[in-house]
């Protein structure tokens, strides 16, 4: 069943998928507290079924749902345009280094292992909406690099009029270097600045992600450098 509560209209609308009502409750009460509107739903169908009809702006989603399971659910709404902008972060007990990849490589937004502190689960939403809306002001910023386009505004990268796939943590990664020539940051920074703050931070993530992207962009992954010992600049 899915419930939804109508009020604070001023604040943003977060969407819960999880099937322990126990988890449910002592979310849906902390998120009220602080203002957020609330939507829950119990299973993955469920789950996607609000997401389309609801709109919210966030949905906090387990795993192991019963029904379509939370890994399915998530890739569902990234690859849909309807709502693929909706913020995902997976709350979950598996806490396995390969789990907390695999969410975030579908698009996830950040990543939660239970059990969880109510007030760590809210500052990490906070920090994903105020990324969102720094997202919104810089969406109009394409970069251009000789035939390479970033346009953040449509998460599109095109080398020679011609569209590259890149995942989503790739396309973060990406722009957020290339939007900050020159500098350089470590692999921390970058998981900080792509995810969020306070999640599980592994060198091979980011590493992975820029052999990828290194592949992808051809003759333009010379702009991606290594710094030995310190992590990863865009090449002025």
């Amino acid at each position: 069943m899915i419930l939804y509560n109508i009020m604070f209209a001023n604040k943003a609308r977060i969407l819960i998928v999880e099937d322990d009502r126990d988890i449910v409750e002592l979310i849906e009460y902390n998120l009220r507290k602080e203002g957020y509107q609330v939507v829950t739903a119990t299973s993955g169908e469920e789950g996607l079924e609000a997401a389309k009809s609801e709109k919210p702006d966030m949905a906090l989603l387990d795993l192991m749902l019963p029904g379509i399971d939370g890994l399915e659910v998530c890739k569902i709404l990234k690859t849909n345009p309807t709502t693929a902008n909706i913020q995902i972060i997976i709350v979950s007990a598996k806490g396995e280094e390969s789990d907390v990849v695999t969410g975030l490589e579908l698009g996830a937004d950040d990543y939660i292992i239970k059990p969880f502190s109510p007030k760590i689960l809210i500052a990490r939403i906070r920090a994903c909406l105020r990324r969102k809306k720094q997202q919104l002001v810089d969406q109009k910023s394409v970069i251009k690099i000789e035939d390479l386009v970033i346009h953040p505004g449509r998460h599109e990268v095109l080398i020679n009029n011609i569209t590259i796939p890149l995942t989503l943590s790739e396309f973060r990664l990406l722009h957020f270097l290339a939007s900050r020539p020159g500098w350089v940051f470590t692999r921390y920074q970058i998981v900080e600045a792509i995810r969020g703050d306070d999640y599980i931070v592994t060198d091979r993530t980011v590493d992975v992600q820029v052999v990828g992207l290194r592949k992808k962009l051809g003759k333009y992954s010379k702009y991606i450098e290594t710094v030995r010992g310190i992590g990863y600049r865009f090449k002025e």
